[in-house]
């Protein structure tokens, strides 16, 4: 035997090798540990991406609003009768000759080729509870009543001057950023002003409205899902316009009181927090992507006539009353 013979039988680590058995189990435990890890690290990627577009986004267009002088009055918007059809072109319009002004728009789409502008065929809704979800199909929701019915008929009890208002149906329109974002639009051009609100009275929320809109942040491309990709926006008052774009908390509070609504939104989750009046009035507008609301929420907004009140609002008909604080009611919070 040789030295070198010698040396490497009294140290055998320098021998040591793995076999492919040991090689191939322990690819095989990288691949099962990779696949269970991955999936939630791109998950986790991506709602960051999505909080950050979705924050961008509202930014962008708190300030577009912000410049154009009136919201309401733009387009052609009559009831055909036996003799006439049906002009609707507000939506387009508002769009076209208002929002393009102050927002960078590259394509405008029509009610008719929506998804030109990469609105999605279907959406899957939030669930905050409901039975069931069911997705929303495009070709339903070409209209504003389409998208909510509540926005049908004439309703009174508004406290207005003329003690009833009537509410047409407008065509959707689309568009998309230059950003890359597509924008489902519904218009109001009868909106009315918060002046509105000075008494303690029963005030549909449905006048208010000016502008809604649903975004996707990556056009037609998945999940196509409320509060990852897909989310929305509303505008209300023509003048001093309010933009509120909430993002409801999958769980209420407890029953309690209206000063206590906050710690109790808190205490489910530190981000989120009692939504004012508007943002209540938004999840109503938009109640078609929400599956499960209740039936009414407690929101952060005082009654500027009586401190000892504030608004909340009924998700089955969009009413805004006001309540004695001290009343015992549940919350949705919000993300903001």
């Amino acid at each position: 035997m040789t030295l070198a013979e010698s040396v490497l039988q009294l140290d055998p680590i320098k021998n040591a090798a793995f076999t492919m058995a040991e090689i191939l189990l322990s690819l095989t435990i990288i691949g099962v540990v990779a696949a269970i890890t991955l999936p939630s690290l791109t998950g986790n990627i991506n709602e960051r991406t999505w909080n950050t577009q979705r924050k961008a986004l509202y930014a962008r267009f708190s300030q577009a609003i912000a410049l154009m002088p009136a919201l309401n009055g733009y387009g052609t918007l009559t009831e055909g009768d036996s003799s006439t059809s049906a002009v609707d072109t507000a939506a387009e319009t508002f769009v076209t000759n208002g929002l393009a002004k102050v927002l960078k728009i590259n394509n405008i789409c029509d009610s008719e080729h929506l998804d030109d502008c990469g609105i999605p065929a279907k959406i899957i809704p939030l669930d905050l509870g409901g039975s069931s979800v069911s997705n929303v199909q495009l070709d339903d929701i070409k209209t504003l009543v389409g998208f909510n019915s509540m926005f049908n008929g004439t309703w009174s009890g508004y406290n207005f001057t003329s003690g009833s208002y009537s509410q047409l149906d407008t065509k959707a329109a689309a568009f998309e950023t230059a950003n890359g974002e597509s924008i489902l639009t519904y218009y109001n051009p009868l909106c009315k002003s918060s002046a509105m609100l000075s008494s303690n009275a029963m005030y549909y929320s449905q006048p208010f409205m000016c502008a809604n809109f649903v975004y996707d942040l990556n056009g037609s491309k998945g999940p196509n899902t409320v509060g990852k990709d897909i989310g929305f926006i509303s505008v209300l008052y023509p003048s001093d316009s309010v933009v509120v774009a909430p993002m409801p908390y999958v769980r209420m509070t407890e029953a309690t009181v209206q000063q206590e609504s906050g710690a109790a939104c808190r205490a489910l989750d530190e981000a989120v927090r009692t939504p004012n009046i508007e943002e209540l009035a938004a999840m109503f507008y938009n109640k078609s992507l929400l599956k499960g609301q209740s039936v009414e929420s407690w929101s952060s907004s005082i009654a500027q006539f009586d401190p000892t009140q504030a608004w909340r609002l009924n998700t089955s008909t969009g009413a805004w009353q006001t309540l004695s604080r001290i009343q015992e009611r549940r919350t949705r919070c919000v993300y903001r």
